[in-house]
């Protein structure tokens, strides 16, 4: 009989329905309570008010737009540093990761002191007419930084697997470099491509450090959806925090169940 390194199905399972009802599922029934105190109408009552939808439009909005932007750019980063040597090569490896251990509010105050209309690039970009600190485009900035790590870690391990072989094989039968990518490689890469981008949208949508320095926080239009909860908290609003928070919730599983829906079917299309 072979032994199991790690306790049996039913201890293990156990332990593991326990962890997740206490860390996660707790929490968000707690949450989904509070909120219900309110009945529907008043939960539609404090979405639909002005203020909170444009916070909501903006907050998702830009969490998408961001996510798309660092799927691209971090493809393109991570087939840079597995496929190519250069100087220089493990510095910016590292640098990837720069935004995983900085602290938020001190990414936030960097990227304000960089983007602001006095700042080394806001400086430049003033003359144009380009404003990026205290605006919406503050935002996205903010979270194409700290979403971008995500993409580009969850590529990497895919790509460096990657057999050469089918890469010669598309050559060797007459397809070009465009085609050999799209064709041959872009199905087997898109599941990790999805992965990375959800991962890049979650952690945009609930960003808060790094994005209440740069935005500027002005009401119905650089104001995101945490800092309205933490407004309404600040205020003793807790069930109408808890109504935007069960909002935030919901949109972000169907997000997410989207992209998971996405991904399975990524993976049966490469299979073919």
């Amino acid at each position: 009989m072979a032994r199991r390194v790690l306790p049996g199905f039913g201890l293990s399972l156990g332990y593991t329905l326990a962890y997740l009802g206490l860390i996660v599922l707790l929490p968000l029934a707690a949450l989904a309570v509070k909120a219900s105190g309110i009945g529907a109408a008043g939960l539609w009552k404090i979405v639909s008010a002005p203020p909170v939808f444009a916070a909501l439009r903006l907050s998702f909005g830009a969490a998408l737009l961001s996510a798309v932007i660092n799927a691209a750019v971090g493809l393109l980063v991570a087939w840079v540093l597995v496929r190519y040597r250069f100087p220089g090569r493990r510095l910016i490896d590292a640098l990837v990761d720069l935004p995983f251990a900085l602290p938020t509010a001190v990414a936030g105050i960097a990227l304000t002191a960089l983007y602001a209309p006095n700042g080394w690039v806001g400086s430049w970009l003033a003359p144009f007419g380009i404003k990026v600190a205290f605006t919406p485009l503050g935002v996205l900035i903010a979270m194409i930084f700290v979403g971008f790590p995500f993409v580009v870690r969850t590529l990497q391990p895919v790509l460096e697997a990657l057999d050469r072989d089918i890469e010669e094989a598309a050559t060797s039968l007459g397809a070009s470099r465009l085609q050999t990518f799209v064709r041959v490689l872009f199905p087997l890469l898109l599941p990790a491509l999805l992965t990375g981008f959800a991962l890049a949208l979650a952690r945009a949508v609930g960003e808060y450090g790094s994005v209440i320095f740069i935005a500027g926080n002005i009401p119905m239009k650089s104001e995101i959806l945490p800092l309205v909860i933490v407004k309404q908290l600040e205020q003793f609003k807790y069930a109408d925090a808890a109504a935007v928070g069960v909002i935030m919730l919901v949109l972000s599983f169907l997000l997410l169940l989207a992209i998971s829906l996405l991904q399975r079917w990524s993976r049966r299309w490469a299979e073919r």
